[in-house]
Protein backbone atom coordinates (compact mmCIF):
# COMPACT_ATOMS: atom_id res chain seq x y z
CA UNK A 1 0.00 0.00 0.00
CA UNK A 2 1.47 3.29 -1.08
CA UNK A 3 1.91 5.89 1.60
CA UNK A 4 0.89 9.35 0.55
CA UNK A 5 3.40 12.03 1.36
CA UNK A 6 2.01 15.10 3.03
CA UNK A 7 2.78 18.27 1.22
CA UNK A 8 4.02 20.45 4.07
CA UNK A 9 3.72 24.11 3.35
CA UNK A 10 4.79 27.06 5.41
CA UNK A 11 1.87 29.31 5.94
CA UNK A 12 2.56 33.05 6.14
CA UNK A 13 1.04 34.50 9.28
CA UNK A 14 0.21 38.19 9.24
CA UNK A 15 0.16 40.39 12.31
CA UNK A 16 -2.04 43.30 11.33
CA UNK A 17 -1.59 45.24 14.56
CA UNK A 18 2.17 45.69 14.49
CA UNK A 19 5.24 45.40 12.31
CA UNK A 20 7.91 42.95 13.35
CA UNK A 21 11.41 44.17 12.63
CA UNK A 22 14.34 41.80 12.40
CA UNK A 23 17.40 43.50 13.82
CA UNK A 24 20.74 42.47 12.42
CA UNK A 25 23.81 43.66 14.26
CA UNK A 26 27.07 43.80 12.42
CA UNK A 27 30.27 42.98 14.28
CA UNK A 28 32.61 45.90 14.80
CA UNK A 29 35.76 45.69 12.71
CA UNK A 30 39.20 47.11 13.26
CA UNK A 31 41.59 47.34 10.30
CA UNK A 32 39.48 44.81 8.41
CA UNK A 33 39.70 42.19 11.17
CA UNK A 34 36.75 41.28 13.37
CA UNK A 35 37.65 41.84 17.02
CA UNK A 36 35.54 39.99 19.58
CA UNK A 37 37.58 40.18 22.76
CA UNK A 38 40.03 42.65 24.24
CA UNK A 39 43.57 41.52 25.07
CA UNK A 40 44.39 43.48 28.21
CA UNK A 41 48.03 42.46 28.01
CA UNK A 42 48.31 44.61 24.90
CA UNK A 43 46.72 47.67 26.52
CA UNK A 44 48.71 50.86 27.02
CA UNK A 45 50.36 51.45 30.37
CA UNK A 46 47.86 54.26 31.03
CA UNK A 47 44.91 51.94 30.52
CA UNK A 48 46.43 49.11 32.54
CA UNK A 49 46.91 51.44 35.51
CA UNK A 50 43.40 52.89 35.17
CA UNK A 51 41.84 49.42 35.09
CA UNK A 52 43.86 48.35 38.12
CA UNK A 53 42.76 51.47 39.98
CA UNK A 54 39.10 50.87 39.10
CA UNK A 55 39.30 47.28 40.31
CA UNK A 56 40.94 48.31 43.56
CA UNK A 57 38.22 50.93 44.12
CA UNK A 58 35.58 48.26 43.45
CA UNK A 59 37.03 46.08 46.19
CA UNK A 60 36.94 48.98 48.63
CA UNK A 61 33.41 50.15 47.79
CA UNK A 62 32.03 46.61 48.00
CA UNK A 63 33.49 46.34 51.48
CA UNK A 64 31.58 49.44 52.60
CA UNK A 65 28.36 48.76 50.68
CA UNK A 66 26.58 46.92 53.49
CA UNK A 67 26.31 50.20 55.37
CA UNK A 68 29.18 50.20 57.85
CA UNK A 69 30.43 53.73 57.11
CA UNK A 70 30.02 57.32 58.20
CA UNK A 71 28.42 60.01 56.05
CA UNK A 72 29.21 63.71 56.22
CA UNK A 73 27.91 66.66 54.22
CA UNK A 74 30.19 68.80 52.07
CA UNK A 75 29.91 72.55 51.58
CA UNK A 76 27.77 72.03 48.47
CA UNK A 77 25.33 69.98 50.60
CA UNK A 78 26.19 66.70 48.87
CA UNK A 79 27.16 63.63 50.92
CA UNK A 80 30.62 62.12 51.18
CA UNK A 81 31.40 58.79 52.83
CA UNK A 82 34.44 56.96 54.13
CA UNK A 83 34.21 54.86 50.98
CA UNK A 84 34.56 57.91 48.71
CA UNK A 85 37.70 58.99 50.52
CA UNK A 86 39.25 55.53 50.69
CA UNK A 87 38.59 54.83 47.02
CA UNK A 88 40.03 58.15 45.86
CA UNK A 89 43.13 57.67 47.99
CA UNK A 90 43.72 54.21 46.53
CA UNK A 91 43.21 55.45 42.98
CA UNK A 92 45.51 58.44 43.37
CA UNK A 93 48.25 56.32 44.95
CA UNK A 94 48.19 53.79 42.10
CA UNK A 95 48.18 56.46 39.40
CA UNK A 96 50.69 58.91 40.84
CA UNK A 97 53.12 56.19 41.86
CA UNK A 98 53.32 55.18 38.19
CA UNK A 99 52.99 58.68 36.72
CA UNK A 100 54.35 61.18 39.27
CA UNK A 101 54.50 64.03 36.75
CA UNK A 102 50.80 63.80 35.89
CA UNK A 103 48.10 66.04 37.32
CA UNK A 104 45.20 64.71 39.38
CA UNK A 105 41.67 66.12 39.74
CA UNK A 106 39.59 64.19 42.25
CA UNK A 107 36.04 64.71 43.42
CA UNK A 108 37.11 64.69 47.08
CA UNK A 109 40.69 65.99 47.05
CA UNK A 110 40.48 68.62 44.31
CA UNK A 111 43.19 69.50 41.79
CA UNK A 112 46.90 68.78 42.05
CA UNK A 113 49.38 69.81 39.34
CA UNK A 114 46.39 70.74 37.16
CA UNK A 115 48.58 72.44 34.52
CA UNK A 116 50.36 69.19 33.63
CA UNK A 117 50.00 67.89 30.06
CA UNK A 118 48.31 64.77 31.44
CA UNK A 119 45.48 65.27 33.92
CA UNK A 120 43.59 62.39 35.56
CA UNK A 121 39.90 63.03 36.25
CA UNK A 122 38.46 60.86 39.02
CA UNK A 123 35.11 60.45 40.72
CA UNK A 124 35.72 57.59 43.19
CA UNK A 125 32.01 56.98 43.77
CA UNK A 126 29.82 58.69 41.23
CA UNK A 127 26.36 58.40 42.71
CA UNK A 128 27.14 58.70 46.40
CA UNK A 129 23.46 59.20 47.23
CA UNK A 130 22.71 55.86 45.58
CA UNK A 131 25.59 54.27 47.47
CA UNK A 132 24.32 55.62 50.81
CA UNK A 133 20.83 54.27 50.18
CA UNK A 134 22.20 50.94 48.93
CA UNK A 135 20.94 50.79 45.39
CA UNK A 136 23.46 49.79 42.75
CA UNK A 137 23.52 52.79 40.40
CA UNK A 138 26.89 54.06 41.54
CA UNK A 139 30.25 53.66 39.88
CA UNK A 140 33.90 54.62 39.81
CA UNK A 141 34.85 57.00 36.99
CA UNK A 142 38.47 57.42 35.86
CA UNK A 143 39.54 59.41 32.80
CA UNK A 144 42.76 60.81 31.40
CA UNK A 145 42.93 64.19 29.66
CA UNK A 146 45.92 65.09 27.50
CA UNK A 147 46.34 68.79 26.73
CA UNK A 148 42.61 69.37 27.15
CA UNK A 149 41.40 66.29 25.23
CA UNK A 150 39.96 63.20 26.92
CA UNK A 151 41.97 60.25 25.61
CA UNK A 152 41.05 57.41 27.98
CA UNK A 153 38.16 56.45 30.21
CA UNK A 154 37.22 53.65 32.60
CA UNK A 155 33.71 53.30 34.02
CA UNK A 156 33.23 50.67 36.72
CA UNK A 157 29.65 49.79 37.67
CA UNK A 158 30.77 47.96 40.77
CA UNK A 159 27.61 46.21 41.99
CA UNK A 160 26.42 45.43 38.46
CA UNK A 161 29.73 43.83 37.43
CA UNK A 162 30.12 46.16 34.46
CA UNK A 163 33.60 47.42 33.64
CA UNK A 164 33.72 49.59 30.52
CA UNK A 165 36.72 51.34 29.02
CA UNK A 166 37.96 53.13 25.96
CA UNK A 167 41.14 54.66 24.65
CA UNK A 168 41.39 57.14 21.79
CA UNK A 169 41.47 55.32 18.47
CA UNK A 170 41.22 51.86 20.04
CA UNK A 171 37.48 51.34 20.45
CA UNK A 172 35.20 50.92 23.45
CA UNK A 173 34.77 47.76 25.47
CA UNK A 174 32.53 46.31 28.17
CA UNK A 175 33.86 43.37 30.19
CA UNK A 176 36.21 42.65 27.29
CA UNK A 177 33.65 42.71 24.47
CA UNK A 178 33.57 45.42 21.81
CA UNK A 179 30.85 48.10 22.02
CA UNK A 180 28.97 49.80 19.20
CA UNK A 181 26.08 52.28 19.23
CA UNK A 182 22.85 51.47 17.42
CA UNK A 183 22.01 52.66 13.91
CA UNK A 184 18.39 53.61 14.66
CA UNK A 185 17.77 57.00 13.07
CA UNK A 186 13.99 57.33 13.47
CA UNK A 187 13.00 59.32 16.61
CA UNK A 188 9.78 57.30 16.74
CA UNK A 189 11.81 54.14 17.33
CA UNK A 190 14.36 55.62 19.73
CA UNK A 191 14.85 54.74 23.38
CA UNK A 192 15.97 57.81 25.32
CA UNK A 193 17.25 58.00 28.89
CA UNK A 194 17.22 61.25 30.87
CA UNK A 195 19.01 62.31 34.03
CA UNK A 196 18.64 65.10 36.57
CA UNK A 197 15.18 66.08 35.34
CA UNK A 198 14.70 68.54 38.21
CA UNK A 199 17.38 70.89 36.91
CA UNK A 200 16.42 70.21 33.29
CA UNK A 201 12.85 71.25 34.10
CA UNK A 202 14.08 74.56 35.49
CA UNK A 203 16.04 75.39 32.33
CA UNK A 204 15.24 76.71 28.89
CA UNK A 205 15.35 73.28 27.24
CA UNK A 206 12.41 71.75 29.11
CA UNK A 207 9.71 72.35 26.50
CA UNK A 208 12.08 71.26 23.73
CA UNK A 209 12.88 68.11 25.68
CA UNK A 210 9.14 67.49 25.84
CA UNK A 211 9.04 67.34 22.03
CA UNK A 212 11.65 64.58 22.10
CA UNK A 213 9.71 62.70 24.78
CA UNK A 214 6.49 62.93 22.78
CA UNK A 215 8.04 61.14 19.81
CA UNK A 216 10.32 58.61 21.46
CA UNK A 217 9.42 54.94 21.52
CA UNK A 218 10.58 54.65 25.11
CA UNK A 219 11.65 57.10 27.82
CA UNK A 220 13.56 55.92 30.86
CA UNK A 221 15.86 57.37 33.51
CA UNK A 222 18.50 54.69 33.91
CA UNK A 223 20.79 57.24 35.47
CA UNK A 224 24.43 57.82 36.33
CA UNK A 225 26.89 55.50 34.56
CA UNK A 226 24.35 52.91 33.46
CA UNK A 227 22.62 54.73 30.64
CA UNK A 228 25.98 55.53 29.05
CA UNK A 229 26.88 51.84 29.08
CA UNK A 230 23.53 51.06 27.46
CA UNK A 231 24.04 53.75 24.83
CA UNK A 232 27.54 52.55 23.94
CA UNK A 233 26.23 48.98 23.68
CA UNK A 234 23.48 49.99 21.23
CA UNK A 235 20.68 49.16 23.66
CA UNK A 236 19.32 52.70 23.83
CA UNK A 237 19.77 55.58 21.40
CA UNK A 238 20.31 58.74 23.44
CA UNK A 239 21.07 60.23 26.85
CA UNK A 240 20.06 63.74 27.89
CA UNK A 241 21.27 65.17 31.21
CA UNK A 242 21.77 68.42 33.05
CA UNK A 243 23.47 69.43 36.30
CA UNK A 244 26.60 67.34 35.77
CA UNK A 245 30.32 68.07 35.95
CA UNK A 246 33.34 66.79 34.06
CA UNK A 247 34.21 64.17 36.69
CA UNK A 248 30.76 62.60 36.28
CA UNK A 249 31.01 62.06 32.53
CA UNK A 250 34.62 62.28 31.32
CA UNK A 251 35.10 58.51 31.13
CA UNK A 252 31.66 57.94 29.63
CA UNK A 253 32.27 60.55 26.95
CA UNK A 254 35.16 58.69 25.35
CA UNK A 255 33.46 55.32 25.82
CA UNK A 256 30.45 56.59 23.85
CA UNK A 257 32.53 58.28 21.13
CA UNK A 258 34.80 55.26 20.67
CA UNK A 259 31.65 53.14 20.33
CA UNK A 260 30.68 55.34 17.37
CA UNK A 261 28.46 57.85 19.18
CA UNK A 262 28.53 61.63 19.57
CA UNK A 263 28.93 63.24 22.99
CA UNK A 264 28.41 66.98 23.57
CA UNK A 265 26.61 69.34 25.89
CA UNK A 266 23.10 70.55 25.06
CA UNK A 267 24.58 73.35 22.94
CA UNK A 268 26.68 70.98 20.87
CA UNK A 269 30.06 71.77 22.48
CA UNK A 270 32.56 69.00 23.21
CA UNK A 271 33.26 68.08 26.85
CA UNK A 272 35.71 70.28 28.74
CA UNK A 273 36.36 71.05 32.39
CA UNK A 274 33.33 73.37 32.49
CA UNK A 275 30.70 71.05 31.01
CA UNK A 276 27.31 71.16 32.78
CA UNK A 277 24.94 69.20 30.50
CA UNK A 278 24.97 66.23 28.11
CA UNK A 279 23.47 65.21 24.81
CA UNK A 280 24.89 61.84 23.82
CA UNK A 281 23.48 59.69 21.03
CA UNK A 282 24.25 57.78 17.88
CA UNK A 283 25.33 60.20 15.09
CA UNK A 284 22.00 60.43 13.28
CA UNK A 285 19.84 61.06 16.33
CA UNK A 286 22.39 63.38 17.92
CA UNK A 287 22.05 65.70 14.92
CA UNK A 288 18.25 65.48 15.11
CA UNK A 289 18.02 66.12 18.85
CA UNK A 290 20.62 68.90 18.84
CA UNK A 291 18.61 70.78 16.23
CA UNK A 292 15.51 70.45 18.43
CA UNK A 293 17.22 71.49 21.65
CA UNK A 294 19.03 74.57 20.30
Amino acid sequence: MAVKKRNRRCRRVLFPTRDVAIVQRSRPRVSGVTVKKFDENKASEYLQVALAAARRAAEISRGFYTGNFTVTTKADLTPVTEADLACEQAISELILERFPDHGFFGEETGQMNADADYLWLVDPIDGTKAFVRQYPFFSTQIALMHQGEIVLGVSSGTMMDELAWAEKGKGAWLNGSRLSVSDISDPDRAAVSAGNLKSLAAGDSWSKFGEIVARADRIRGYGDFYHYHLLAAGKIEAVIESDINILDIAASSIIVTEAGGVFTDLSGDKPDLNIRSVLAANPSLHATYLAQLK
